[in-house]
């Protein structure tokens, strides 16, 4: 299998594993290289940052979800485009970037994110 498409079901596996299936130990333990490098600023910066975040996710927003619109692979990278569901919030459009190392593990972590408006200047969404 090429790189890119190995990185790209790893890089869903690891989102599914620490958001749908709350399990943000097992994702980091499973998926991340040595380091973990986190650009979100509500998100400590390592290993440790990132689990403490989506456990505290987990009992804050129950029920919450991702669902992956598209998968893009470039060199290292790989970029997810999802819509993430968090039940008595917003729902969001997100673009989360990883850089997997040499290993094929994510050591590297970028995203935006966007509500999803209730109304729109035209028809075409956010997907």
């Amino acid at each position: 299998m090429l790189t890119q498409e190995k990185n790209k079901k790893n890089a869903m596996a690891f989102y599914d594993l620490m958001f749908n299936r709350c399990k943000p130990q097992k994702a980091i333990d499973k998926y991340t290289g040595a380091e973990y490098i986190q650009h979100n600023p509500h998100v400590a910066d390592g290993k440790a940052g990132f689990v403490k975040y989506f456990e505290r996710m987990q009992k804050e927003y129950p029920g919450k979800s991702v669902e992956f619109k598209k998968v893009i692979a470039e060199g290292n990278l790989v970029v997810l485009h999802c819509h993430q569901k968090w039940p008595g919030d917003e729902d969001y459009a997100g673009i989360d970037i990883f850089r997997f190392d040499d290993q094929g593990k994510i050591v590297e972590h970028w995203d935006v994110l966007q509500t999803i408006p209730k109304k729109s200047a035209n028809d075409n969404g956010l997907f």
